[in-house]
């Protein structure tokens, strides 16, 4: 079977080349979010409060909770598929991983940004505002291609490489908690008011937890990037990733601004290699190909690494 776990990931990523996103009303991330959307409803407080450490630890139990059933529930559908003949548990798992990653629309939305920025900047502006949190009414042109690069870089570690390496250390429910915890972090982890709700305590936990989970994949993906670079200097990799205010985004990031040449900032709050040139239309197309070359450089050391796993525990 360690065999049929190493051809899951890798069919798994043939799937999301060739097919993409399955339907929402049966993708696990969107029921993720349903759950958790329901849960901070009634988690987050309406206006903003000082130390509010009974809103904190409910909103660390209930994390813990859904965390908890997530697991469980992927746990199960692990075993199942692994009771079925090897081509059929390979293809079952891949099955089951995919809608845990996410490639091939990461890379057509944040193209999608350009080819919107080629027609008008409000269009671009509009697009981009599917992919970040941040206001985009402001932005020039050159900033929201800025922007559209960083969400690349960023969520190729967030949608690929670490639900990739967490199934490659603890299969496929590690990979389902990786996701529960970054959705949860996406929808929770504010600092301040979001959607009507306060989220400083209520989310604290989703966003440290995220951090945690995404420590070691976000150094992973930015070394992927160096690797499909040929080579960045290591020291002024980490030099630009510390600017940001993330402890973990600001290396595929920093990464990217390198292997480009380009800077990459955020107005008012860091500017990754500064004095790189402007980004210009063709960088975002180099962005992408960079991403691609380094999920094909990932792919098999992650299936020899589930493989080699399986086998080593019992």
């Amino acid at each position: 079977m360690a065999l049929a776990v190493a051809g899951a990931l890798l069919l798994a990523l043939a799937v999301d080349a060739l097919w993409g996103e399955p339907p929402a009303p049966v993708h696990p991330v969107v029921w993720m979010g349903h759950a958790l959307h329901w849960c901070g409803e009634r988690l987050a407080p309406l206006s903003p409060r000082g130390r509010d450490y009974k809103v904190f630890w409910l909103g660390a139990l209930a994390w813990c909770v859904l965390a908890a059933i997530v697991f469980v529930v992927f746990w199960g559908l692990e075993r199942l598929a692994l009771h079925l003949p090897a081509p059929l548990a390979a293809l079952a798992l891949a099955l089951l991983l995919k809608p845990l990653l996410a490639w091939r629309m990461l890379k057509g939305e944040v193209l999608a940004v350009e080819v919107a920025l080629s027609q008008s900047l409000p269009a671009g502006r509009e697009r981009l505002s599917r992919l970040v949190s941040r206001d985009v009414e402001r932005l020039d042109a050159v900033q929201v291609r800025e922007s559209a690069i960083e969400s690349l870089a960023e969520n190729l570690s967030d949608s690929v490489v670490a639900p990739l390496f967490w199934f490659a250390l603890l299969g496929l429910p590690g990979a389902a908690l990786y996701r529960f915890a970054n959705t949860a972090d996406a929808m929770w982890g504010y600092t301040g008011m979001r959607g009507g709700r306060y989220w400083q305590w209520a989310g604290k936990w989703a966003a440290r937890a995220d951090d945690v989970l995404s420590w070691l994949p976000a150094r992973l993906t930015a070394l992927l990037l160096a690797q499909a670079a040929r080579g960045l200097p290591l020291r002024a990799l980490a030099r630009e990733a510390r600017k940001t205010p993330s402890p973990n985004s600001g290396w595929p990031m920093a990464a990217m601004a390198l292997a480009l040449g380009v800077r990459l900032a955020k107005p008012g709050v860091y500017a990754l290699h500064p004095r790189g040139r402007r980004a210009g239309p063709l960088d975002t197309r180099r962005a992408a190909r960079l991403g691609s070359l380094a999920v094909l450089l990932l792919a098999p050391v992650a299936a020899m690494a589930a493989a080699l796993l399986y086998w080593a525990l019992p």
